[in-house]
């Protein structure tokens, strides 16, 4: 990243900070922030964003005057609470607890244009929200969603009953919404069809139905490749699909002795698993089971995209769109030299862009110039 950039966009940062552009008057202030510890990476000349942790603040008011004055590129606070968040070794701070937080980023689903990959991200985030609610006894007023002003979603849920939780506690829910650990053997059981059991015989029935709408010779291609099945018994199987998924619906133990059934619902099978994980919600585990972790602070800029960390209401999430509601700079026309032709989406228009100079709103030039995708001004 070149000077004239790094000090276009420490200049776009400074405003916003600073109260010049939209949305900057709104300041999150997260709870017992006297507990909290806060890092910040800053825009550096040497093409590696410094990092500066270990800090602590008394008061909102303390940390906007730091930002005010720093303009810092990312900004940091810890889902954990401490006695001493500004000591200078994690066993100097004295841990007292930590809010639990799950990270869906789109980065780790789905590759693709980022419009693309914000709406994916957050097909996750609605299917994450119903298992907290309607599986692990959470309630919609216990979380906090933001969206986190890059590629995705943070869900905090700050409640007391959770804020000692260790990292096994927390990566049993990891497990759980991320389908890790499931296993056919478990499934075979008669009562309620309900969470991951109505999931996997979701999964069960789609895979079954592909498999006996194979023509013959595919279909015993398809089993052969499944550990157990053979010449003799792949065919006959396939003729007792239509009983199977009946039985799976009606009498599930009935079929826990059946092998060949275990094996095509076994993770073992990449088609099965695929369709089974489908129905997960994809979370990074690490942010979860990190019980210091630190995490962006909602209302501050992202230093990769210049958008906004955005905390978003349940029942505005539906209409929430990053391209406009996480924007917070102009549309006064900036020129910028982008490395590559591409298609952007921004401010609800679609922007497209010749490699070399080009002439776009001051917000999607912030994005590109800390995508690292273009520099400031036509100076190539």
């Amino acid at each position: 990243m070149k000077p004239a950039t790094i000090n276009f966009l420490k200049k776009r940062f400074s405003a916003y900070y600073n109260g010049e552009q939209k949305g900057a008057a709104a300041v999150y202030t997260p709870s017992s922030i006297q507990q909290r510890e806060w890092g910040f990476l800053f825009f550096s000349e040497a093409g590696k964003a410094s990092m500066s942790r270990h800090r602590a603040f008394t008061s909102a008011e303390d940390l906007q005057t730091y930002l005010k004055s720093m303009v810092p590129a990312h900004v940091y606070y810890s889902t954990a609470y401490y006695a001493n968040p500004s000591g200078a070794q994690m066993a100097d701070k004295n841990w007292l607890g930590a809010d639990l937080v799950f990270d869906l980023d789109a980065d780790h689903i789905v590759r693709g244009p980022y419009d693309e990959m914000l709406s994916r991200v957050k097909e996750e985030l609605f299917k994450l929200i119903d298992m907290l609610t309607g599986e692990l006894g959470f309630s919609k007023r216990d979380l906090q969603i933001n969206f986190s002003g890059g590629r995705g979603y943070h869900i905090h849920i700050p409640i007391i009953s959770v804020r000692s939780w260790g990292s096994e506690e927390r990566r049993a829910l990891a497990d759980y919404v991320s389908g890790t650990g499931i296993s056919a053997e478990s499934m075979f059981s008669d009562g309620e069809m309900k969470g991951w059991k109505l999931r996997f015989y979701e999964a069960a029935d789609e895979e079954l139905t592909r498999i006996s709408s194979l023509p013959p010779d595919e279909a015993k291609s398809v089993l052969g490749g499944i550990s157990g099945f053979n010449e003799k018994n792949a065919v006959p199987f396939t003729k007792t699909i239509p009983h199977l998924k009946e039985q799976l619906q009606q009498n599930p133990s009935s079929l826990k002795n059946n092998t060949l059934l275990k094996a095509v619902l076994d993770c073992d099978n990449p088609s099965f698993k695929e369709k089974l994980l489908s129905r997960a919600a994809q979370t990074d585990e690490p942010v979860t089971t990190d019980v210091k972790r630190l995490i962006r602070y909602p209302g501050s800029l992202h230093g990769g995209s210049g958008m906004r960390v955005v905390p978003v209401d349940i029942e505005d999430l539906e209409e929430f769109d990053p391209l406009i509601d996480a924007v917070v700079f102009s549309e006064t026309p900036v020129t910028v030299t982008c490395s590559f032709p591409l298609t952007m989406k921004m401010l609800d228009n679609t922007y497209t862009l010749e490699k070399g100079v080009n002439k776009v709103p001051e917000a999607l030039a912030v994005f590109l110039c800390a995508r690292g995708i273009a520099e400031y001004g036509s100076d190539i």
